[in-house]
């Protein structure tokens, strides 16, 4: 049984839809894992900026670091880097 593909985008003209979806098909393995990996770099890049924002003069390690937190245990941060996402934003002793 074929299950009809569904998109979250509500503004989008089936026709073009379905030119998406068509398109998605006719690409390989691995030019869908390349497009995967491009959106997940571009992510990481939106959420750098984010951290930045946020957090103006943060040093390139505590950014990389803050994004790491948000898919690494804390555990594991504080025993591979001695780094405690906690602590962001406030003076180490």
């Amino acid at each position: 049984m074929t299950e009809k593909m569904s998109s979250s985008v509500n503004d989008t003209d089936p026709a073009i839809e379905a030119r998406r979806i068509e398109g998605f098909r006719r690409m390989s393995p691995a030019q869908k894992f390349a497009l995967v990996g491009a959106m997940i770099r571009n992510v990481r890049q939106l959420a750098l900026a984010g951290i930045r924002s946020r957090q103006p003069g943060i040093s390139h390690r505590e950014a990389m670091l803050t994004l790491a937190s948000m898919s690494v245990d804390r555990a594991v941060l504080l025993r591979a880097f001695g780094w405690d996402p906690e602590m962001v934003g406030r003076s180490s002793p």
